[in-house]
């Protein structure tokens, strides 16, 4: 099941009716606690750990689900609601859910990625737009307080253009796609595979892996919730464990981690080891290095770069207000290198 922002409502209909049968870590005498995991249909790491049953596997009496978001924001909804347990989520997103009005009490546990050229901004070639202010006047999409929008407005800024003279469209990757096959829309920001598909008769105008260059990094995250990790902190080694093994495999078996991506998004071996290869990974113990959760003793720059995202949300009018760089640094829980 593939979820969205517009039927997302139903999977939090159902969380109090779950929360009552077990789920999220508490349990009735004699049931299985079931661990409730968002993930998106993108390549990466998290893919192969649910292609090969590894969660399952290392947790034989956990009921472990497994359910498909099509962005972060419908995530968030998901976390605000109490339907899922742990998430795979954009920095975006997560800098918006730490932030107010939403205040999710969840935590940064791993960095999955960092994003490069595997989302972009891409326009029709029957456009005739050449550069990133030809897109004034037009119709441009992605969806909204995701890595690709903030990417796409901070496309904008460098460009020196302002977003209220470009018609931004909020839409699911999927939505985009029908978008851009009908011709309803002169471009979009979006990521892989949707991106692959506008790539075929589009032109790329910028993506994020320049973006990060230039200074507006964004990155992958895995965020669980506060209660959940206090409760299932056995579950919580088990995933962490998983996700460093199929982080290092990219590197070492990519080949092997491509069969996983494209059983699990439906497309060509080729194309989600091409896929795979668009961003950077790196292993837990890399991830502790001072460009990320550093150490208790010298703490790292992410907090720093989580609180930055949520200013330009601020400055872009997309959260209330932005928490100080203490409350973004108590929502990093780094994982052990």
């Amino acid at each position: 099941m593939s979820v969205s922002r517009r039927s997302v409502l139903s999977l939090l209909a159902a969380a109090p009716v779950l929360a009552a049968c077990g789920v999220g870590g508490s349990s009735s005498s004699g049931e299985r606690r079931e661990v409730r995991i968002a993930y998106q249909n993108f390549a990466d790491s998290t893919l192969l750990v649910k292609d090969q049953g590894t969660l399952e596997k290392a947790l034989p009496d956990h009921r472990v689900t497994w359910t498909s978001f099509d962005s972060g924001a419908s995530i968030n909804t998901a976390f605000l609601g109490g339907a899922i347990d742990l998430a795979v989520i954009g920095s975006s997103p997560a800098a918006a859910g730490l932030s107010a009005p939403l205040g999710i009490p969840y935590q940064v546990v791993e960095l999955l990625n960092v994003i490069g050229d595997s989302e972009a901004l891409v326009v029709r070639k029957a456009s005739g737009i050449t550069d990133i202010k030809g897109l004034v006047g037009r119709k441009v999409a992605a969806p909204f307080s995701s890595t690709a929008h903030y990417s796409l407005l901070a496309a904008f800024e460098q460009a020196g253009v302002d977003p209220a003279s470009v018609t931004l469209v909020d839409l699911e990757p999927q939505n985009i796609q029908a978008a851009w096959q009908r011709g309803d829309i002169d471009g979009a920001y979006v990521w892989t595979p949707v991106l692959s598909v506008l790539q075929q008769d589009g032109v790329t105008l910028t993506d994020s892996a320049k973006l990060a260059a230039a200074g507006k990094p964004t990155l992958t995250f895995t965020v669980a919730r506060k209660e959940f990790i206090e409760q299932n902190g056995d579950v919580l080694d088990k995933w962490l464990a998983a996700t460093d093994d199929a982080i290092k495999k990219i590197k070492t078996e990519p080949r092997v981690v491509a069969e996983a991506v494209a059983r699990q998004i439906g497309a060509g071996v080729d194309d989600a080891l091409s896929q795979l290869k668009q961003n950077i990974y790196l292993d837990h113990a890399e991830q502790l290095g001072p460009d990320y959760f550093g150490t208790p003793e010298a703490p790292g720059r992410l907090a720093e770069q989580l609180r930055a995202t949520a200013e330009f949300l601020h400055g872009q009018k997309k959260v209330d207000s932005v928490p100080d760089l203490a409350a973004f640094r108590s929502a990093l829980r780094a994982p052990r290198g």
